[in-house]
């Protein structure tokens, strides 16, 4: 079908890489030039699908963290995962970005599965929404590069467990949403208070309202988290939209001449800028029951 030319040129270059030896370099393509708008949705509803999990709604929820410092929060994780997108995780920025989560989180007693669970969000919502809404679909080396980047993640991460291939890890990630998604209020408070993040996204879904919002959480994660089925409108807008966007990036739009990360990420609540060693709350606030010793580096 007709294309502008030279629009399909990087993923020639992407299926000329090693998938394990070169999974940061094609996973950066695919994220910062390919699919920038859609691996941007693909993080946030992580996020959200995340509030399905009641150990992991409750923790969320206790800590604050998402409920009173919403935008800080979610600039913290963008600016943490697109630090490692953008320089990888040998890069000495990657290592800071991998040492900073291991701080943030290692104040907390967090199951092994839970981390896992989370590891997965970021392998499969994204992939998964490029499935259904990207303007061409993931080729099979962009898929286990994007596999092969979280693995290692989470091996730094101290994650144990992660399954050995992509094939296995997803069915044993929707094993555990099966088992494990349930409704809770903690649910309900972290989906109402970060909605309004969807204002901040690129423009095709800024003027689309809370309904249409509501129209990206499939039927599990609407159930676990309290939101009642959009109407046809908005579903119909959602999906729409979203075609039209999609064919004419395909057959319309010539390919980006600049990656999504040029100018440097910007991040509203750090107006004089960051530093990644230090991004998230100075002092992790503990959460009684979920709390334990800090070892030393």
């Amino acid at each position: 079908m007709l294309h502008r030319p030279g629009r399909f040129d990087r993923l020639r270059e992407i299926r000329e890489l090693d998938p394990v030896r070169d999974c940061h370099q094609i996973y950066r393509t695919t994220a910062l030039w390919e699919f920038p708008f859609d691996v941007r949705m693909g993080l946030l509803l992580a996020f959200w699908r995340t509030f399905a999990v009641p150990s992991i709604a409750e923790l969320l929820a206790a800590t604050g963290e998402t409920t009173t410092r919403t935008e800080r929060r979610a600039d913290d994780t963008g600016i943490l995962m697109y630090t490692l997108i953008e320089y990888g995780l040998d890069h000495p920025l990657g290592r800071a970005a991998t040492r900073r989560l291991n701080q943030l989180h290692r104040r907390y007693a967090i199951d092994n599965d839970d981390y896992l669970y989370v590891l997965g969000t970021f392998v499969f919502v994204g992939t998964r929404w490029i499935d259904r809404y990207g303007w061409r679909a993931l080729c099979c080396h962009e898929r286990a590069a994007i596999y092969h980047f979280y693995a290692e993640l989470g091996r730094r991460l101290r994650i144990t467990g992660i399954p050995p291939d992509l094939e296995s890890y997803a069915h044993w990630y929707d094993a555990f949403e099966a088992e494990r998604f349930a409704a809770s209020p903690a649910a309900r408070q972290l989906i109402t208070a970060t909605k309004r993040l969807l204002a901040d996204l690129p423009k095709p879904l800024v003027p689309v309202g809370e309904r249409v919002a509501d129209a990206l959480l499939d039927p599990p994660l609407r159930a676990a988290v309290g939101v009642t089925p959009p109407p046809w409108w908005a579903r119909a807008l959602l999906s729409g939209g979203l075609a039209g966007r999609a064919g004419y990036l395909r057959h319309g739009a010539a390919p980006r001449r600049q990656q999504y990360l040029d100018g440097g990420l910007r991040a509203k609540t750090y107006p004089d800028g960051y530093n990644v060693a230090t991004v998230g709350p100075a002092e992790q606030h503990r959460v009684d029951g979920a709390a334990r010793a800090e070892s030393s580096e």
